[in-house]
């Protein structure tokens, strides 16, 4: 067995170990997936990963914190990008459903994961939703002082309504079982909707 090269800092190894179980998720999938598995692609020993992991539900964990740790990243380039706080607001809803589908809806194996991570209610995921109302609510604000909508009476309120109503563009398991709903609404009809709802006075 390889064990971690003697300059390889932890940080260095924990990586290592997550891209590879990113690997070995994506083309086994996570239930077929073990730590030996793991293990065994990067020439360590399972005692060695488990230095690092506690499990591979806590590999799972530390894989969705950077996956969301992206997304934020992303959301925060819409945020920085410029324009008016409509059209931002626009693309902060149409890119995350874009990305939601090509995650979650047309790669079943990554889609796995993500029903592990709800079931176990992690705090990364409740953690996720905050940080995505702050975004709206940067937004929102942005939008009042610039006077493309009134003053809100809430600002956080009223982020915490615009994220609550997209839910269908977000939540794993709704963008599979909306799939085939004929009427259902896209993420154009439904910024639409809650633009014109920011707008009222």
């Amino acid at each position: 067995m390889t064990e971690p090269d003697a300059h390889e800092t932890r940080a260095d190894t924990r990586t290592r170990i997550l891209d590879t179980a990113d690997r070995l998720f994506g083309h086994y999938g996570y239930g077929k997936t073990t730590v030996a598995d793991i293990a065994r692609e990067l020439g360590m020993s399972p005692a060695n990963v488990y230095r690092f992991f506690a499990s591979k539900l806590e590999i799972v964990e530390a894989k969705c914190e950077r996956m969301l740790a992206q997304r934020h990243a992303y959301n925060l380039e819409i945020v920085a990008s410029g324009g008016s706080a409509a059209d931002r607001l626009r693309r902060f809803f149409i890119d995350n459903h874009r990305l939601n589908l090509e995650a979650f809806v047309s790669d079943p194996k990554t889609y796995e994961i993500v029903e592990v991570a709800m079931a176990e209610e992690w705090e990364t995921i409740q953690a996720h939703l905050v940080r995505m109302t702050d975004v709206l609510e940067a937004l929102i604000a942005e939008g009042v002082a610039a006077g493309e909508f009134p003053p809100q009476a809430d600002i956080r309120r009223s982020a915490v309504c615009a994220r609550q109503a997209h839910v269908s563009l977000f939540h794993p398991t709704l963008l599979r079982q909306c799939a085939d709903d004929i009427e259902r609404a896209g993420p154009e009809e439904l910024s639409e909707f809650i633009l014109r709802a920011l707008r009222c006075p």
